[in-house]
């Protein structure tokens, strides 16, 4: 009985139970918090944020990711995670939030822009909301080169999606250009696949994919994350976090 206790606790949670095979989180009544951070090595205000940014306790319910844009890159350096993609979803967040600018580093709590001091409050506040979705999400390696992932979503909010991220720990970069010239910047939860958005249609949605890993990035430390959102507001409906689990 106390086995099964322990993992109805860790499930409810939504964090990975230690010693499975792969990566198994399912999320719980209650909000966990989509941290998206919009940043740059090519932007000289940025590395406080990525340190906060890592320096967050996970063990509060929340799932930190840094999404690296390139509008930097003209001046000098070249960011190596930036992507265009990362871009656009930023400038759509902000639009939905009402706001006219895009800027680094802006952070997003569960689709609303905060401030840096403002985080802990926002992910504790959300914490204490029923959540609106009910996520699964299962990774596991498959060899050494592909991820598998699978991922199911429920809800009743209309004009709700899924998507999955695949982030990587532990980064560093010396920095040789531009605003952060002669620095070497350390980074986590830096995004390295994006899979969405998927229409949950009925209600529902579900995903199969293999995400290909390319030969610079450390299977050991990879994370895996789910989240649902509200199309038409933004609204992050509940999100899920694999740690780095999935081996050397």
């Amino acid at each position: 009985m106390f086995i099964i206790r322990i993992l109805i606790t860790a499930l409810a949670a939504g964090v990975p139970v230690a010693g499975m095979a792969d990566c198994t989180v399912q999320s719980g009544p209650g909000t966990t918090a989509l941290i998206e951070l919009y940043t740059s090595e090519g932007c000289s205000s940025c590395p406080p944020a990525d340190r906060m940014l890592g320096e967050l306790r996970q063990d509060t319910r929340l799932v930190p990711l840094a999404l690296h844009v390139g509008y930097w890159d003209y001046l000098g350096w070249r960011d190596p995670f930036a992507r265009e993609d990362f871009a656009r979803r930023q400038h759509w967040l902000v639009r939905l939030a009402g706001r006219r600018t895009v800027y680094t580093p802006q952070i997003f709590v569960n689709g609303e822009d905060v401030s840096r001091s403002d985080v802990i409050d926002a992910v504790r506040d959300l914490n204490k909301q029923p959540a609106q979705a009910d996520v699964r999400l299962q990774a596991r390696a498959e060899g050494r080169d592909t991820l598998a992932v699978e991922a199911t979503a429920r809800s009743v909010v209309d004009g709700a999606a899924l998507y999955v991220a695949v982030a990587e720990n532990s980064l560093s970069t010396q920095v040789r250009a531009g605003e952060n010239a002669g620095r070497r910047l350390l980074h986590e939860h830096v995004v390295r696949a994006w899979i969405g958005p998927i229409e949950l249609r009925d209600g529902s949605a579900s995903l199969q994919r293999s995400v290909s890993l390319a030969k610079d990035w450390r299977r050991s430390r990879l994370e895996v994350s789910a989240f649902v959102q509200d199309q038409h507001d933004g609204r992050i409906l509940q999100a899920v976090g694999a740690g780095q689990c999935l081996g050397s």
